[in-house]
This record gives structure tokens, C-alpha cells and sequence, in this order.
């Protein structure tokens, strides 16, 4: 009786230490299943956020660079087109033969393109009367004739505008102190040079008195 205990017992034992072998084999298995699955589940989620924000830096570049462009292109052609007449560019004279009325003698003065690009003349033209070429301005300057419409007159090389330019004699104001005119200073539209033209003529150096007048520039 006593080797069959010893034979079931080394039996037990035997299956016993199979079956512990068994859990150790089967254990450490699950662990390393676990240990792969997590790393590669965390590397792949940023890479699919990472995307929109490669994506997105391109479009949002690319829009401030084409509107600086747009927008600089407008004044250069705005200045291009906006040439006005220059004094330096001009040639002034008086065209007396429209005769006078009521003590006035009626004119036209004449503006003529003398350079060699068109350019415009548009409004009215300053105008005094003045002691010399180069002058001082005596009594009022001429007040603005507005019954004839401003018009932009573009003028070609050798084209010419003019405006009614009108001159009360001085002798019609008798407060009026005389004092010699040699001409006229005139200041074409928007410009601060002037232009003189020879007409001797008595003038008022009375600022209250009002000899000329002036309109606005027409085609000729």
C-alpha cells in the first residue's frame, strides 16, 4: 500500500507543477499583447491631427500676397493719367478784338500747349495786374466769371484754351488811385508758377476796387 501512495503523490506533484507552468507560459503573454497595441494606437492619432495643420499655412499665405499687388498697381495708372498744364509748358497772350462795353474791353486769354506731351487745362486761371515781369501784383485780382460752365480742356502739343478776360477801365472809379500797370501775371489752374503778358494799362491799388474778371478755360 505504501508505494502506491508514494506513486500518487509524485503524480500530484508532477501534474501540479505542469499546470503551474502552463499559467507562467500563458501570463506574460497577455502583458506584451497589451504593451504593442498602445504604442502603435498613440503614434498614429497625432499623425492624423498633424495634418490640418500642415495644410492650413499655405492657403492663408498665399491671399496677403496678391492684395498688396492689386492695390499698388492703382495709383500708378490714376498718376499716369493726370497730367495738368504747367506754366513751364505754356505760352500766355491776349486776344483784344472782342471790342468792350460800358467802360470794359473784353479779351480772351490764351493758353498754348508749347511742350511736347498733351496735358489739360480745367477751371480758372489766377490773374492780376502787375507792375513788371517780375513785379508786384497791384489792387484786387480778378474775381471768377461763373456763367459759363468749367470744362477739362485737353490740349495737344500747339493747342490753345482760352478765357474771356475782362478789364474795366480805372478811370470809371473816381476813388480809384491810379498807378501804372505793365501787364498781366497769370497762374494757369492749380498751378503756383506763373506767366506774364505785356499790356500797359492803369491800374487801382485800391484792393477794394475790382477791374478784372475772369472765366473759366474753354476749347478754342
Amino acid at each position: 500500500m505504501r508505494p502506491q501512495r508514494i506513486t500518487n503523490g509524485l503524480l500530484c506533484t508532477t501534474a501540479a507543477a505542469a499546470f503551474a507552468l502552463l499559467l507562467t507560459a500563458c501570463g506574460p503573454s497577455q502583458p506584451a499583447t497589451q504593451g504593442t497595441t498602445e504604442p502603435a494606437t498613440s503614434s498614429t492619432t497625432p499623425g492624423t491631427q498633424a495634418a490640418p495643420e500642415t495644410s492650413a499655412p499655405p492657403s492663408s499665405s498665399a491671399s496677403p500676397q496678391s492684395e498688396p499687388a492689386s492695390t499698388s498697381a492703382g495709383p500708378k495708372s490714376t498718376a499716369a493719367g493726370t497730367l495738368l498744364c504747367k506754366a513751364s509748358g505754356l505760352k500766355a497772350t491776349t486776344d483784344a478784338t472782342g471790342g468792350g462795353a460800358a467802360g470794359s474791353v473784353y479779351m480772351e486769354l490764351i493758353l498754348t500747349n508749347s511742350g511736347k506731351a498733351p496735358c489739360h487745362l480745367k477751371g480758372f486761371a489766377g490773374v492780376s495786374l502787375v507792375t513788371g515781369p517780375s513785379g508786384q501784383p497791384i489792387g484786387a485780382p480778378a474775381t471768377r466769371d461763373t456763367s459759363v460752365a468749367v470744362q477739362d480742356v485737353l490740349l495737344a502739343p500747339g493747342k490753345s484754351g482760352t478765357a474771356v478776360l475782362r478789364y474795366t477801365q480805372a478811370g470809371n472809379y473816381p476813388d480809384c488811385s491810379k498807378t501804372a500797370a505793365a501787364g498781366f501775371r497769370i497762374y494757369p489752374p492749380e498751378d503756383t508758377a506763373s506767366l506774364f503778358v505785356a499790356r500797359p494799362s492803369d491800374a487801382c491799388s485800391n484792393a477794394s476796387i475790382e477791374l478784372l474778371s475772369i472765366g473759366a478755360f474753354q476749347a478754342r
